[in-house]
């Protein structure tokens, strides 16, 4: 078998402060097998320590809508920040940096060392399951607050970990598709915002995905994708970290190492080990390939201050370089949070501005909606963090409210598929049984609870019985829902009622389907006398590999009650009498959440007749959407009021309150499009077709295939409004002189752009600028793209100027013939405004190059010269 290339020469010739030189010589001592033993993880959320190397365990934890920590410690909380769609919805490098910096702050409460986070990939299909955990459908704003994340975790000393590398853009069959994309698009969209923070900010570990990618050349998981991981990623970008996969994502041994890929997660168990060993003793990969693996690991400790002096196996390791440990997180972190919140807010409608309310002016107001009673604070899946408390949208209200105002809640009426967990009341307590394969029992645990998800064993269980009584006394129909994950039966009173034959393992928690598995309802009819019903669940262990060995069993329960037309009806009455009425609707866990993706973009039709029935109950009606990713709102033109709330994260109520009582303003804009037909969304799934997802759109992502089409959403890309208007005075482009570059870069610099604009409304207020590129008319290209943005803010009546930055890479195309960057040449304009379909300012460019002396036009990488045209 042909010997894999060496890996690249310049990392262990790189030497700065992290004393490189003597790495090599101290990894020059390891043998080959110590040396593999270094690149898979230790635990579930640790890496290897080794004393020779003076190397110390890097730990990683989760994010990033949170640091969710180990778990090692029972209990443990931690600041819930806003999903990542919230945070990007501020348009705000400054405020991302603040909030990287506190989730710095939180990992070093939590001793950990690398944050997996932020996720950059593109929010393609409405109707990925991960939508929220993206910032953007757009590759430039995803690139822009992306890197300042990064930036504000590394300057406090913690890594971020972006991913995931690349086009892991949906969730169904995630472990096995291929994206399909051409170079042009896989370069121009799904790359950009990698390339842009790899450049700028300097993320020290990347994470590569679960899926896999064809572009046109090499076909293979992104963890055996060669030309992606060590050609792109390493050689052209200069990424000089550590590559990790994502958690048991890894299949292969050889053709993983030899790509590019540096980390296998989690372990102990995994593909390399020995086969890896195997693999460089037959020449299938080269020994240089392992040692500058080491070394990326060895770097990424040194930056999180993991590296001391090496000492002898068996003895005590030298202390780490102490650092103070942040306090615990109190009000200034919960005030930080609050302000991401409600910066991030969009208010898309305000009419007759019946929002900010007057309190002064306020009797009594009506809370209603199934979100309002029980907010969607945060989504599914790895990004889940237990929060160090949570304030509920009645919470929030009450607290802000003049005394003397009533406040109603009214759910309105259940939005959720399934029934909420048992009542422990109902039950006699749930005892597990935990049996080795012989049957014999080797523990027993008793828990008043029906949520046994993810109940995690110890290797010697095979299989878990789980018995009970339930108790049913209300008169009227009951409906019991059982949901287990694996191979299971489920028997109430003699008769199976319920069974399961799932052996996929590991597949199960990388679908998520432990999470949130399938349940069978079971309808109970209770008379006068209460029923009591015996409970048995046999469960067989799960091994999760490296997640361990576990079960899962859900036991949900829905009494007799009100109906939901019974609950709208109270509602009603509820807005009727009340001076204004705020209706809260949105999503759940069972809706958004990782490892599956959504079906349509519908809220169930309760949700849609409650608002309808209040809005014409009560002309002030304010509907706030709490939903992560698009929901279609057809009658959004028919209420007064509409805000967007995301899923908020721990500070929801209060932050809907200082925005309704005007104490902060909405100032968030839309960071993907909105919109109006389930029939006008351009990627309306992303199901694989014999294992492919076509990116068939090409460039053409989100509010760029609106323009194409011409079609209207309900509210574009960028659009918000808030506590002020603004009119934009003028924009001007200033002659820029700008060498030739070899290549293009991805960040930096680029053509300056000044707008004058005044405040012409009543109070103070906060505008993002946005600028959008423009070019002939040609088959293919984008209407228009988004080229950059800036926060302005200004008193009532004052006029301010601010500068945005256009990238220079916004004027080149990818050249798929010669595989390099080409300059755009001749005229174009650039559209500034506040939405995407909102433009009233035009700067008109005649792009130009600035060749440089010894250079010719035509030659690769040259900068444009973008000029304002006379």
């Amino acid at each position: 078998m042909p010997v894999s290339s060496p890996a690249p020469s310049g990392l262990a010739d790189r030497l700065d402060h992290l004393d490189e030189s003597r790495w090599v010589g101290l990894v020059g001592k390891l043998d080959l097998a110590d040396k593999v033993r270094l690149l898979t993880g230790a635990t579930l959320w640790a890496l290897p320590a080794e004393p020779r190397l003076g190397l110390h365990a890097v730990v990683a934890s989760d994010g990033p809508q949170g640091v969710r920590g180990t778990g090692e410690v029972p209990g443990e909380t931690g600041l819930l920040a806003p999903a990542p769609s919230a945070t990007a919805a501020t348009w705000d490098t400054a405020l991302a940096e603040r909030l990287g910096r506190l989730f710095a702050a939180e990992a070093r409460r939590k001793n950990v060392d690398v944050v997996l986070a932020p996720l950059v990939n593109l929010q393609r299909t409405p109707v990925a399951g991960r939508h929220f955990e993206c910032l953007s459908e757009d590759p430039l704003l995803s690139g822009a607050l992306g890197a300042a994340l990064v930036r504000g975790l590394q300057e406090e000393g913690v890594a971020a970990c972006l991913k995931h590398f690349v086009a892991n853009d949906s969730e169904t069959d995630r472990t096995r598709y291929r994206a399909r994309i051409d170079a042009r698009t896989l370069r121009e969209v799904y790359l950009a915002p990698f390339e842009r923070i790899v450049a700028e900010a300097g993320p020290w570990s990347v994470m590569g995905a679960y899926s896999g990618l064809d572009d046109g050349i090499e076909s293979a998981p992104v963890l055996e994708h060669r030309r992606i991981l060590r050609g792109v990623l390493k050689d052209e970008w200069g990424f000089d970290g550590a590559v990790i996969s994502d958690w048991a994502a890894t299949q292969t041994a050889a053709p993983t190492a030899d790509a590019g890929l540096d980390l296998v997660m989690p372990g102990p168990d995994g593909p390399w080990g020995a086969a890896l060993v195997d693999a460089v003793e037959r020449g299938e990969v080269d020994e240089a390939v392992i040692d500058d693996k080491v070394l990326r690991l060895m770097r990424l400790a040194a930056r999180v201050g993991k590296i001391t002096a090496p000492w002898t196996p068996g003895e005590q390791p030298p202390p780490l370089p102490s650092a103070a440990r942040p306090a615990p997180a109190g009000e200034s972190e919960f005030a930080a949070l609050r302000e991401v919140l409600t910066r991030g807010t969009v208010l898309l409608r305000n009419e007759q501005s019946l929002l900010p309310l007057n309190p002064g002016r306020l009797g009594s107001v009506a809370l209603i909606g199934p979100n309002a009673v029980e907010p969607y604070l945060q989504g599914g899946g790895s990004a889940y963090v237990p929060a160090v408390r949570t304030v509920g949208y009645t919470d929030g209200l009450r607290a802000a409210l003049p005394d003397d105002v009533t406040l109603t809640v009214c759910r309105g009426g259940s939005s959720r598929r399934h029934a909420p967990f048992i009542d422990p009341a109902r039950l006699t307590g749930l005892h597990a049984a935990c049996l080795a394969a012989d049957g014999t029992v080797v523990g027993e645990e008793v828990r008043p609870t029906g949520n046994w998800g993810f109940f995690r064993v110890p290797d010697d269980v095979h299989d878990v019985v789980l018995t009970g009584r339930v108790t049913l006394a209300e008169e009227g129909t009951h409906t019991l829902e059982f949901g287990c994950a694996g191979r299971f039966t489920v028997v109430l009173d003699h008769d199976v009622v319920h069974a399961g034959a799932d052996d996929r393992g590991i597949e199960l928690i990388l679908e998520s389907s432990h999470n949130h598995p399938a349940t069978h309802r079971h309808t109970v009819r209770v008379g006068a006398t209460p029923v009591e019903l015996r409970l048995r669940i046999d469960l067989r262990v799960v091994d999760g590999e490296g997640y361990g060995r576990f079960v899962t069993a859900h036991l949900r329960h829905r009494p007799p009650g009100p109906t939901i037309e019974d609950e709208i009806a109270e509602a009603v009455e509820a807005a009727r009498a009340a001076d204004v009425a705020v209706v809260v609707i949105g999503t759940n866990e069972e809706v958004e959440s990782e490892g599956w993706d959504r079906p349509d973009l519908e809220l169930t039709a309760q949700q849609h007749q409650l608002v309808r029935a209040v809005a014409a109950a009560n002309p002030r009606t304010v509907v706030v959407v709490n939903a992560g990713a698009p929901v279609l709102l057809p009658w959004a033109d028919q209420v007064p009021a509409l805000l967007w709330q995301w899923l908020p994260g721990q500070e929801a109520g209060h932050a809907l309150a200082d925005v309704l009582l005007g104490h902060a303003e909405p100032s968030g804009r839309l960071p993907w499009t909105l919109p109006a037909r389930a029939t006008d969304v351009p990627v309306p799934h992303a199901v694989p077709v014999d294992g492919v997802v076509d990116y068939h759109e090409r460039l053409h992502i989100g509010h760029r295939a609106y323009d194409r089409a011409g079609i209207e959403p309900a509210f574009p890309f960028g659009h918000g409004l808030g506590w002020t208007t603004w009119s934009y005075i003028a924009a001007e482009a200033p002659e820029p002189s700008v060498p030739a570059q070899l290549p293009c870069p991805a960040g930096g610099d680029g053509l300056p752009v000044t707008v004058t604009l005044t405040n012409t409304g009543p109070r103070r207020g906060r505008e993002v600028v946005q600028a959008y590129l423009e070019e002939p008319a040609a088959p293919g290209e984008p209407v228009r793209v988004l080229a950059g943005f800036t926060v302005a803010e200004a008193g009532a009546g004052e006029t301010t100027t601010v500068t945005l930055t256009v990238p220079w890479r916004t004027f080149h195309t990818w050249d798929d013939v010669h595989g390099r960057w080409h300059p755009r040449t001749g005229p174009c304009r650039l559209r500034i405004g506040r939405s995407s379909r909102d433009l009233p300012l035009d700067v008109g460019l005649d792009i130009g190059l600035d060749i440089g002396p010894g250079r010719s036009p035509g030659g690769s990488g040259q900068e444009p010269t973008p000029r304002p045209a006379r």
